[in-house]
């Protein structure tokens, strides 16, 4: 019963398009997007300095960026239940498997302040939820730095987030194979460093995936 009244006082919108939803389905997405999204199918799957995997459903472009933007950047924390399922399904399908616990990217205290939410967390707890696997809290963002679409180039971007990072929680980490979620992958450089200083705190190995990634290449 509430969540009739909810869906007939809060009609519920595709994430992406923004359409209305049928009130009977439990999708956060619409026909129509299933059928036009910029899928990545047979290019999923990008390669790191660190990393071997990173998975992502969806390239960073359309309906999909401008969904990923509202979501990061506007206040759609709600976004996360459809998006972190998205991801999941990703790495059922194309992942090596094998993941022990799953963690995030983490933002600086200085954004979350501002933001209010960190978007990889919500991911990562949604993730979970569809994989199965535990999700933790092994990285913390020591230092605040310039987000990494404001810097160009790969050499640019390392420096950038070069000893931003530190691990937590080692014990939950040494010996483990770790699943790191992050919203997007454009040069891979943020994932290269939390994935270094997860292996440097002992993980057997560690795996990516995002919802989206920048380039079709």
């Amino acid at each position: 019963m509430k969540k009739l009244i909810q869906n007939l006082i809060y009609p519920r919108r595709c994430v992406f398009c923004g359409e209305f939803l049928d009130k009977n389905s439990n999708e956060d997405i619409c026909a129509a997007c299933v059928d036009k999204l910029p899928w990545t199918k047979n290019k999923c799957k990008s390669k790191g300095e660190f990393f071997s995997e990173c998975l992502s459903p969806l390239f960073y472009e359309g309906s999909a960026g401008e969904a990923l933007r509202r979501f990061k950047f506007m206040g759609k924390s709600s976004y996360a239940r459809l998006m972190g399922k998205l991801i999941a399904d990703c790495v059922q399908e194309n992942g090596k498997g094998g993941y022990e616990v799953i963690t995030w990217v983490p933002i600086s205290a200085r954004r979350m302040r501002k933001r209010g939410y960190c978007q990889a967390k919500l991911l990562a707890r949604e993730a979970s939820k569809t994989l199965g696997i535990p999700c933790a809290r092994l990285i913390r963002k020591r230092r605040h730095t310039p987000p990494q679409s404001t810097v160009s180039g790969l050499a640019a971007r390392k420096a950038n987030v070069s000893g931003a990072f530190c691990a937590v929680g080692k014990s939950g980490i040494a010996g483990r194979s770790v699943l790191l979620i992050d919203d997007v992958i454009t040069t891979g450089a943020t994932l290269s460093e939390c994935t270094r200083i997860l292996r440097m705190a002992g993980a057997r190995n560690v795996s990516c995936a995002t919802l989206c990634k920048a380039t079709k290449k």
